[in-house]
């Protein structure tokens, strides 16, 4: 028998591949099939199910296409209701896998169809708990998410997760291993760890939410602090839920090489929004005036989906050479599927076209400590609540990335201001979303306020942030 987490940490997902006696399934398989395809080829063994947890409203499964290429069978928990063909398990349902078994655990709260699946081994031994969205390590699933769908309040849903997880899971045997779809990073929990594989026996120990003493506690428990989910989630649901296109037609549609003058005229005639996905140092130094900088050298995929939100929006590519692929794949897992193409060879080859181009006011953190006046200049640190009380500098204002198309508005255009965030990647995605919407009268520091923290700039005392979050 094989095990394998397939963790993405761009996404904080943890996918799985499980393979015994010839037959395998995969759980929660991310949009881009070919790596699992590849993999069973290797091992000489038939993909038999692939396993979903739940509606993801997160990121798009790869459920549909890897089904198509393999004959593969969907399997959903009770009451999913998919709009394409899919086993909808009944609960405790068992399901052979080579000499294993994977037994069906209908555990709604997250969702209504949310499952977990148990692995039993060639002994009969209950081994493994594929907990999906149900319980993570140090949490467990926001239940705010499916109000909408099943009419019922964020509480009623926290009543139905507590009875999942204290009449179906906690009873298992400690020694289980538990192995969630989410970790640390993730915006499906609030207080997730870093690590992601654990015994349920350790969680049963320190995880707050299988620790309350009743029923109202718990719903208390994990409804406090929940922050609003991402605009895009309800999207990519309905993606899950109805279908998609192909990802490989997806891919050959956004692989469109454009020079300088096309992408240009294409930019011009679709409305399209330009991505520049190239880092916060070489992006402040030079880019196309109106694009948005997201770097994929961070959660670039969840940022697109929580600032941009809408699906369908028509995007136009700026990468480094050779990450075209790469920045297209990572859109498609969160649904953004309308790419129109990408500039060849990157920024270089607009600046060599001689077309106009703009610049991000950045300046040092020294140069910073130089020149700032608390109490007397504005700063807007755009790092999440928990960072900014966990430590800031004093008198910044506190407006996290996350809202910033809400807050936005709220700037005096006329009013200079310092952005910063934590290490220069957020800030930057702040900055050219502001020059893009004609604010310019701001600077942004270079290196966040990791780097402006080691000048003399006065700062608040320090507060561990699990005390932030707890």
């Amino acid at each position: 028998m094989t095990v394998e987490q397939i963790y993405t940490g761009c996404l904080a997902q943890g996918a799985y591949y499980i393979a015994s006696n010839g037959e395998a399934a995969i759980i929660d398989p991310l949009r881009e099939t070919q790596p699992y395809t590849d993999r069973l080829e290797k091992d000489g063994v038939k993909l038999k199910y692939i396993f979903e947890t739940h509606f993801h409203a997160d990121f798009v499964s790869g459920h549909i296409d890897l089904s198509k290429k393999t004959n593969a069978a969907i399997v959903y928990g009770p009451t999913a209701k998919p709009e394409f063909e899919a086993i909808v398990a009944e609960d405790n349902q068992v399901f052979d896998l080579g000499n294993i078994k994977i037994k069906v655990l209908h555990t709604p709260g997250h969702t209504m169809e949310s499952s977990c699946f148990l692995l039993i081994d060639e002994n009969g031994k209950e081994t493994a708990l594929f907990s999906g969205d149900t319980l993570f390590l140090g949490d467990v699933g926001r239940p705010d998410l499916a109000q909408k769908a099943a009419n019922l309040t964020r509480e009623e849903l926290a009543g139905l997760l507590y009875e999942s997880l204290y009449n179906k899971i906690l009873p298992l045997p400690d020694d289980v291993t538990v192995y969630p779809a989410h970790g640390a990073g993730s915006a499906c929990g609030k207080n997730m760890m870093e690590e992601t594989v654990d015994t349920l026996g350790n969680q049963k120990k320190i995880n707050y939410a299988l620790n309350q003493p009743n029923k109202d506690a718990f719903i208390k428990a994990v409804t406090d602090g929940l922050l609003p989910p991402p605009a895009y989630f309800g999207m990519n649901v309905a993606m899950n839920k109805k279908g998609y296109d192909s990802f490989d037609e997806v891919l050959k549609h956004g692989l469109k090489a454009l020079n300088a003058d096309d992408f240009e005229a294409a930019a011009e005639s679709t409305g399209a929004l330009i991505l520049d996905t190239r880092n916060d140092i070489e992006f402040a130094k030079g880019f196309i005036p109106q694009s948005v900088n997201i770097g994929l050298n961070g959660d670039f995929a969840p940022w697109v989906g929580t600032l941009i939100v809408n699906v369908k929006q028509p995007v136009l590519l700026i990468t480094d050479n050779g990450k075209e692929e790469e920045a297209i794949t990572r859109l498609s897992r969160v649904g953004f599927d309308n790419v129109l193409g990408y500039l060849k060879n990157g920024f270089e080859a607009w600046k060599n076209a001689g077309k106009e181009t703009d610049t991000v006011n950045r300046i040092t953190p020294e140069q910073f400590a130089l020149e700032v006046k608390i109490g007397k200049n504005r700063i807007i640190d755009v790092r999440k609540e928990s960072e900014y009380a966990a430590e800031h500098i004093e008198e910044a204002y506190n407006k996290p990335l996350a809202y910033i198309n809400d807050w936005v508005k709220d700037i005096n255009p006329q009013e200079h201001f310092y952005l910063h965030c934590a290490g220069g990647y957020r800030s930057m995605i702040a900055a050219s979303i502001l020059q893009a919407r004609g604010y310019r009268n701001f600077t942004e520091v270079e290196g966040g306020f990791s780097a402006i923290a080691k000048t003399n700039i006065p700062k608040t005392n320090f507060v561990c942030q699990s005390k932030v979050l707890n």
